[in-house]
Formats: C-alpha cells, sequence, structure tokens
C-alpha cells in the first residue's frame, strides 16, 4: 500500500491494451468496445422486450423519465464488466498482460494476480460502489419499491451488476467500500482504479447517462435488470458479434474512436436480437373460433363469454378452471391466456406440465394454438434435459452446428421454430413462446446459478400450469414462491386441475394475491367443473363460475376387495378365489370372449410385470393375438417405450374419422401411473388397484373417454353414460397391516385407508362426474372424516394422519429452506436471491423429494465380445473405440437409457465402467452400465452390487 502513484500510459483515455476478449479471436477486444456493445444491446432490449407499462414502472422507482431509465440502465449494462480492468483478470493471458505488468502506473500487491478465487464479476461489485458513489449515487441506505431497508444504491448497482455470472455477492461493508484493495489485493492499486474510473465516465459520457436515480427498484425488476444484462453480455459476446463491429488494430480509445465505436455498436444491435428471435409475440386472435377449428364446449364457451369483461374491468390476473379429463381444458386455457395477454401487454406464454411426455404431447398443440392465433415474433423452445430428441424439436441441419456454437442464425424453418441462439444453455427460457416441464422453472425460485434468467423467462408472459394438483408438498411449495414472483411481475397465470382440493386451490390463488401486494387472504371455493379469476391489480377474487359439461356421466364403481397375491404366486401357480389374480381374470373375461378393451392399472413397475405375465397364462388366446395384450411402464429403454407408447395411442387413441361403429378386438393394457397423464386414451373398462381418490378419478377418465357410435363399444359395455371402473383393494379392514409390503412408499397409507373407506361409503351408488367430484376430493382430506368410526379404526387413522402431516411438514419446512424469499422479503439484499447452499441442485427438481432414481443403458455382450446397444447384435456401443461421440451416437445411445430405483445402481461400483468418451457428454456422465450376458435359456442379465438385473420382454427387472 505504500508504493509511488505511477503515471497512466495513456493519461485520460481508456488504455486499449487492456483486453476485455480473446478467445477464439484473432486478436485481443478492448475492454472499452465490450462495455459499449453490450451497452447498446441492451438499450435494444429495452426498447423490444419491455412493455411500456413497465418502462414507466422503471421510471417511478427510480425518480427518473422513461428516457432518462434507458440510458442509466444502458450505462449498467455495459459496466457489468468493469471487473476485467484487475491484474487478476489481465493476467489470464500472460502476454497481454506482460504488456502492462511493469509499468509504474499498473502497481499491485504482489501475488495479487494469482488470486484465482476472486474473478472478475467480483471485482465489478467491489469496485462500482466507489466509482457511483462519485457521481452521485446515494451511499446511504433507501427504502426499495417493494419496501423494507435497502442497501445503499451505489452498492446495489454493483452487486446486481456482479452478478452477470448468474449469482450475486454476499453485501459489503462500510470499510470493505472505503478501502477496497486492502480488502481485495486483486483490484489492484490506482492505477487500476484510474482506468476503470475512464472506463466508467466514458462509457457514461457516450449512453448520456447523466442522471442519477434517487430511488431503487424492487426485488422482481431487479432481476429482469439482471436478466437483461446476462442476455446482452452474452449476445454481445458472440465471436461473428465482435467481429462485425471491431476497430482497427490501430484503435487508441480517444474520445472520436469511442464514439465511432458506440455507432457502430448501435446499429449491429438491432439485428442481433433479431437474428436470436428475441421479440415480442401479439396475441392478435380475439375470439374462440380464430384460434381453434371447432366449437367451444360449454366450459370453454364460458370462459369466452364472461373472462373478457372481467379483464377489462379488472386488468389481467389469475384463472384457475376446475374441470375433469376430456372436458378441454387446454383449450380453455389458451383461450384465457389470449385475453390475458392482450390486457397485460405479455410478450409471450410459457406452458409447464408435469412431465416430459406431457411437455412433448403439448409442443404440437401450442405451436398448431401459435400459427392461428398469434402474431410478431413467435419463436417456440421446448424445455426439459431430453428436449433435442424430441423429432418435432430436433434443429434443422442448417442450425446444428450453431447450437455448439453459439450462432445465430435468421433462417428458421418455419415462423414457430426456435433458431440456434435460443437452442443455447439456459436461453431456451428467453424465447417468447416456451413449453416446457415445471421442474425447468421452479429452478427460478431455488438458489441456483442463472436462476433469474428462468424468472426473466417468465416476465411480461403468461404462464399456464397444467395437473396443478399433480404436485406434492416439496414442488407445491415452490410453486406457491414462485406464484408470489408472478404475482409480484403482474404476470397473467392459468391454473389447470382435474382434482384440486379447494384447500389447495386457495393456496395457489392466494400466494399469487401475496406477490401481487394483497396480503389478505381470500376465501377461495372453486366449482367443479368451473373457474374463478383474481386480479392482480385490485386483489379481487371473482365469484366461482361453475359450468355445465358436455359429457355427464355417473361413474359406476366396484370395490372389489381383495387378497394380494400378486408378486408372492409365480405365474401358472393356482389362484386363490379371493385373491387379486383370480378377481382381475374373472373382470377381464368379458372383454377376452366379447370385445372390446381394457386398462390394468398396477401400482409399482413389478407388479404390472407380473401382472402381464399372469395375464399372458392365464388367457393365452388373447396374448397370442398381435396387440391382444400390452404392457407400458418406465423401466423399459426409452426407444422401447416410445414404440409401445406411439402403438397404445393408435390402439385405444381417439378416432380419426369419425365415431367409429365397431366394437375393438379383445385388448388388454397392463400399465403403471404413466397413463394418468398426457396419453388420451380410452378403453371400455378401467381396473386399477386401490390408489389415492384423486389418482384414481384421473384412471377412470381413460374410460369411455370419447364417443364411439352406436356400436363402438361391447355388450357388456353399451352405457357411454355410465363408465366401470373396478377397484382391487387390499383393505379389508382401516390398518396399515393390510397395506402390500411391495407398495412401499408409493402412496401415503393414511389415505388409502381414506380413500377405501369412502368407496365403501359411497361408491354403491356411483360418482356423479363432474358434479359430485369436488366434494369427494375435498371430503377424502377431511380434519373430521375420523368421526364416526369405530374406536381402533379411528386410532389408527389418527396414527396415520399424524404420520402423513409430519411428512407433508417435513417436505414443506425443506421447500421452505432451500427455496429464495417471495420479492417481498429479499429488501434490497440480492444476495438472497442467489446465495447458494450446499446440496441444493437442479437435480432436486428431477423428481419428487424422496424418489430415489438412476438411469441406466444395457450394454450386450455377444459372443465375439462386442458390446451392442441390442439384442441382435446389430448397434455397436458407441465411444468404446475412444474416438469423441457425435450428436448422433449420443442419441443413439440416451435412446437406450432407462430409469431404475437408484438402490439398484447405488454402490454397485458399475459407475466406473463408464467409457471415457461419455463421462464428457452431460446427457451420460451419470449413467450407469450394465453389461448384460445371455444365459442358455435366451436371457439376458447382469449382476450388479448384490443383486440380478435382467432384461426381457417385459423390460428391465430385479431377478
Amino acid at each position: 500500500m505504500s508504493e509511488p502513484r505511477g503515471v497512466l500510459p495513456v493519461c485520460g483515455c481508456p488504455d486499449p491494451r487492456l483486453w476485455g476478449k480473446d478467445h477464439g479471436l484473432s486478436r485481443p477486444y478492448p475492454a472499452m468496445c465490450h462495455l459499449l456493445d453490450v451497452a447498446a444491446v441492451f438499450a435494444v432490449l429495452w426498447d423490444e422486450l419491455l412493455d411500456e407499462r413497465t418502462r414507466q414502472r422503471f421510471g417511478r422507482q427510480l425518480s427518473l423519465s422513461v428516457g432518462e431509465c434507458r440510458a442509466v440502465l444502458s450505462l449498467w449494462a455495459g459496466l457489468h464488466d468493469l471487473g476485467k480492468i484487475t491484474p487478476v483478470f489481465q493476467a489470464q493471458v500472460a502476454e497481454l498482460f506482460d504488456a502492462v505488468r511493469g509499468e509504474s502506473g499498473y502497481l499491485f500487491a504482489p501475488g495479487a494476480e494469482r488470486d484465482r478465487g476472486f474473478r472478475h464479476e467480483m471485482a465489478t461489485h467491489w469496485a462500482l460502489a466507489g466509482l457511483l458513489a462519485e457521481v452521485g449515487y446515494p451511499n446511504r441506505r433507501v427504502r426499495p419499491a417493494a419496501g423494507g431497508s435497502g442497501a445503499p444504491l451505489a452498492h446495489w448497482v454493483g452487486q446486481l451488476l456482479g452478478g452477470h455470472h448468474g449469482v450475486f455477492g454476499a453485501g459489503l461493508s462500510a470499510s470493505d467500500l472505503r478501502f477496497p484493495s486492502r480488502y481485495q489485493p486483486g483490484l489492484g492499486e490506482e492505477g487500476w482504479a484510474q482506468q476503470r474510473r475512464v472506463h466508467f465516465e466514458e462509457l457514461r459520457r457516450v449512453t448520456g447517462a447523466r442522471a442519477v436515480p434517487a430511488g431503487a427498484v424492487s426485488a422482481d425488476l431487479a432481476v429482469v435488470v439482471a436478466g437483461l444484462v446476462i442476455c446482452a453480455d452474452w449476445l454481445a459476446s458472440q465471436t461473428q458479434a465482435i467481429t462485425a463491429v471491431r476497430p482497427a488494430a490501430s484503435w487508441r480509445g480517444s474520445a472520436g474512436e469511442i464514439d465511432a465505436h458506440f455507432k457502430r455498436a448501435e446499429v449491429a444491435a438491432p439485428h442481433l436480437v433479431a437474428g436470436a428471435r428475441l421479440g415480442r409475440a401479439r396475441f392478435a386472435a380475439a375470439s374462440f373460433s380464430e384460434m381453434f377449428p371447432f366449437a367451444p364446449n360449454p366450459l370453454q364457451a364460458d370462459v369466452a363469454d364472461h373472462l373478457p369483461h372481467l379483464v377489462v374491468e379488472h386488468g389481467a390476473g389469475l384463472v384457475l378452471v376446475t374441470a375433469p379429463t376430456g372436458e378441454g381444458k387446454t383449450e380453455a386455457a389458451l383461450y384465457a391466456a389470449s385475453v390475458l395477454g392482450r390486457a397485460a401487454g405479455a410478450r409471450g406464454l410459457y406452458v409447464a406440465l408435469p412431465t416430459m411426455a406431457t411437455a412433448d404431447a403439448m409442443f404440437g398443440r401450442v405451436r398448431d394454438y401459435a400459427d392461428r392465433a398469434l402474431a410478431g415474433e413467435r419463436a417456440l423452445t421446448l424445455l426439459h434435459s431430453m428436449a433435442w430428441l424430441n423429432a418435432q424439436y430436433a434443429p434443422p441441419a442448417h442450425q446444428t452446428e450453431g447450437v455448439a456454437g453459439g450462432g445465430v442464425s435468421a433462417e428458421g424453418a418455419t415462423a414457430v421454430e426456435a433458431d440456434a441462439w435460443l437452442r443455447g444453455p439456459k436461453r431456451g427460457f428467453l424465447a417468447p413462446l416456451s413449453v416446457g416441464t415445471i421442474d425447468q422453472v421452479l429452478s427460478g425460485v431455488l438458489p441456483l446459478r442463472y436462476n433469474v434468467l428462468r424468472l426473466l423467462g417468465l416476465f411480461e408472459k403468461v404462464f399456464v400450469v397444467d395437473e396443478a394438483h399433480a404436485y406434492g408438498p416439496w414442488m407445491h411449495k415452490l410453486l406457491l414462491t414462485l406464484l408470489e414472483w408472478l404475482g409480484a411481475f403482474g404476470a397473467p397465470v392459468v391454473l389447470l386441475s382435474a382434482t384440486l382440493t379447494g384447500s389447495t386451490a386457495a393456496s395457489l390463488v392466494n400466494a399469487y394475491r401475496r406477490g401481487a401486494g394483497f396480503t389478505e387472504p381470500a376465501d377461495i371455493a372453486p366449482c367443479y367443473p368451473g373457474w374463478l379469476y383474481a386480479s392482480a391489480s385490485t386483489g379481487e377474487v371473482s365469484r366461482p363460475r361453475a359450468t355445465t359439461t358436455g359429457r355427464p356421466r355417473t361413474l359406476d364403481v366396484a370395490v372389489r376387495r381383495v387378497v394380494w397375491d400378486v408378486v408372492a404366486a409365480a405365474p401358472g401357480t393356482p389362484v386363490r378365489p379371493d385373491g387379486r389374480r383370480a378377481v382381475l381374470r374373472q373382470e377381464l373375461r368379458p372383454v377376452v370372449e366379447q370385445g372390446g378393451t381394457a386398462l390394468v392399472c398396477c401400482t409399482t413397475v413389478a407388479e404390472a410385470q407380473h401382472t402381464f405375465r399372469d395375464l399372458r397364462a392365464a388367457f393365452p388366446g388373447l396374448a397370442a393375438r398381435a396387440g391382444g395384450l400390452r404392457l407400458l411402464h418406465s423401466r423399459f429403454p426409452a426407444n422401447a417405450r416410445q414404440r409401445i407408447t406411439a402403438a397404445c395411442e393408435a390402439a385405444y387413441g381417439k378416432a380419426c374419422n369419425g365415431e367409429p361403429a365397431e366394437v375393438r378386438p379383445p385388448s388388454v393394457l397392463v400399465a403403471t401411473q404413466v397413463v394418468e397423464q398426457s396419453l388420451d386414451l380410452d378403453f371400455d373398462l378401467v381396473i386399477s388397484d386401490l390408489a389415492p381418490l384423486a389418482q384414481l378419478l384421473q384412471r377412470a377418465g381413460r374410460g369411455r373417454r370419447h364417443k364411439r357410435g352406436p356400436g363402438g363399444r361391447p355388450a357388456w359395455a353399451r352405457a357411454e353414460d355410465r363408465p366401470r371402473l373396478v377397484v382391487l383393494d387390499p383393505f379389508r379392514r382401516a390398518h396399515k397391516a393390510d397395506k402390500p409390503l411391495s407398495w412401499g412408499p408409493v402412496y401415503d397409507t393414511s389415505l388409502l385407508i381414506r380413500t377405501s373407506l369412502l368407496l365403501a361409503e359411497r361408491a354403491a351408488d356411483g360418482i356423479v362426474v363432474p358434479d359430485g367430484v369436488q366434494e369427494l376430493v375435498d371430503a377424502v382430506y377431511a380434519p373430521d372424516f375420523v368421526d364416526g368410526l369405530e374406536a381402533a379404526a379411528a386410532q389408527e387413522l389418527r396414527l396415520l394422519d399424524g404420520e402423513r402431516l409430519a411428512s407433508t411438514t417435513a417436505q414443506t419446512d425443506l421447500a421452505r429452506m432451500v427455496c429464495i424469499s417471495g420479492p417481498g422479503d429479499i429488501q434490497g439484499n440480492l444476495h438472497l436471491i442467489s446465495g447458494r447452499l450446499e446440496g441444493v441442485t437442479e437435480e432436486l427438481l428431477t423428481t419428487r423429494l424422496g424418489a430415489d432414481t438412476g438411469r441406466v443403458v444395457c450394454a450386450y455382450v455377444q459372443d465375439d465380445g462386442r458390446q451392442t446397444l441390442d439384442e441382435a447384435g446389430l448397434l455397436v456401443l458407441p465411444g468404446t473405440d475412444g474416438h469423441p461421440l457425435d450428436r448422433d451416437a449420443v442419441a443413439r445411445i440416451v435412446a437406450h437409457v432407462a430409469p431404475v430405483p437408484g438402490t439398484w445402481v447405488r454402490d454397485s461400483g458399475r459407475g466406473s465402467d463408464l467409457p471415457v468418451a461419455w463421462r464428457k457428454e452431460t446427457a451420460l456422465r451419470d449413467l450407469t452400465v450394465l453389461p448384460m450376458t445371455r444365459a442358455v435359456d435366451g436371457r439376458w442379465s447382469c449382476r450388479c452390487g448384490d443383486r440380478t438385473i435382467g432384461m426381457s420382454e417385459v423390460g428391465l427387472e430385479q431377478l
């Protein structure tokens, strides 16, 4: 600290030798040029991505005009990389650093340049507070718009820009801010500080950002600024973007040269934004008939008749639609999205679904809707971990290279097809239109790197959540936090559910209202079927509207009490009359003898496999017929599951040519819960193992789902308005000992017993769909459910309820611990948005809390020693020759991946068997390879730890 101050090599001008970009360039790019580029791109993003109402909101919070806001925020964006003017960063390229390190103007503490823990974004955070204070930014605490005591504005801006690599730094103390280089030697001494000051002043001059804000922005708008800065940085950092505006090698950083470069950057920036397809979609269609090629059903018509008037009167907000499966909720949601989107000035929408399969199925429907109903920029992305394997979403050949290199292509094959830039990592959220899994956006409320991009991806968009009932306590709590952020954004929301309890519906709606500033909970009592609306502007919740249905039905429920003998007895062994095997055969006999189709829904994969084998033995004629007996579950390799699913949709899906008048040949599908969502299947009979009531109703929705004409059902199933659901119930008493051991923790025991008791009381008269559904769903969770039970049964159920509530509380509390706060609780400290916690990763969201899964790929060892992906030995295992894998090879491997219980592969020692080339691929590095060998009977198996895993026509199983 005692060395004399040196004389700057380029007095009063940004030193062109201080580089900002080097990788992939023929010569280094001056830091000053990069700052100018990002400021120019940010200004275009401000113009193109934000609605005028948002820009005015920024102005109110900063006490600036909209024009002043544009200039000031562009300045902030350019300053994001000011921390590159430090010895730590410049020393990363030794030959460039050698040009300045020996000069007296660039002093730094010995060894400071080797401090790899002090990154340039941290330097931005540390350095900016003092520079902003010098030009009048408040260096005292201010009150953010959302309330609470905020950090000094000068420090807050530094913290904001220091987060441009996805993580906001912790707050700095007063002494940190007074003597930054004392605590962070990597900042360098006065010469480095002076160059940062010169870069700052020149950027401030050319952007015209002389105005000084008098307030700080709320947490939700801070997320918007941070996300736009990251986006601007990524766009301006592309190699082709730099080479397009790069000055001559003789560039010296004079004022005239800086002005000329900024003009070039301003000319180039609109083309970068347009080429990346980051514009705004417009909800152009106003009527239902413009959006869809069919007349609305009663639910859709009611939304179309009444929602526009509510929105005109109260502004955009949240719409909750509750209706049975098959009632056209998706079309109602997309219509509502159009109404809300126009009112809110939204730039697009995100449709969130519970699984990759449901997201894949929805992708085409949203694409068709966008073609008919939207105008403007309609780039559409599919967001889940395996989206790149979706044939509808696979990039065109001319884009494949661009995806890897982050290039920009404006030659999309269709108006709604995402181009190369949007297909890059984490960029898909920035597209105007997206379909994806719910975990992709829930990551935005976990303290993960770049979570602000996921939140920005929902700003000024309509957020549609399908299957809102399908999430456990863990993900439900995260969804509540996300809805708080969306309420603060004023972003329109549409929630869809087939089986949503009143209390769950109230929690979702009130979370949104709380984020919008209305902390007093509203009483919510949804109708079924029906919908309600909550305003983001006034907090008012409309009176729920009950709608009629075009397909009223009475669900004929037959509860069969059975002894659980699914796994205990091998196929072919005698069956006991009161056992599940015998009862299932009895219920299926009309299908086998008279024709028609049936779904048998099992609780576990192992039970589905055993059931399939038992039915094959019991009905050999059915099994011998092509398509007579099918099996569908998650433990098939991906490509096999895809083939089976496609065959099921063809066999049991909606008829293409009107209402068929012929009875379908005998056919039975044995499946697990995978048929509850995403698959539009229609069976003459549904048989299900006992499950919580909501799941049973979902499965029942697959029974006689579509009209099939006067002769389209077999004689035993002619009553279209009275579909039959058979429930195989192992609970002969209200005791947990009756629960099959093979079910494990799949379903909560207390909910199973409550459902069993409720069905015993109510099933005799059938379940009226939809009018009787909401009352039943609420009844199964009612606190007074135990009243009236015998003493022993009541005591047993109270204990089990306590265990369920304790588990729910534990999951909710864990979610509360790991997720970020709502926007109203951030209080000016942006570190709370991304304060990373050990163990908090995106993998937390890929499955339900407590689920334990592994991913395996079978390598079939042929007689000649070759390892192949197929049993026939035609597809040699890629990557075993040591050569790198191309995209097609990775796709071939992933197509053969299957999920298994984590206990199958954990501690098996198989992880070390992964080929070296596979470890370099994100999609492959967590796989376990199972070297399968063939026994004399032709069965393939592999020893994995203390268990043997086999592969056969029923998929992977433990032998």
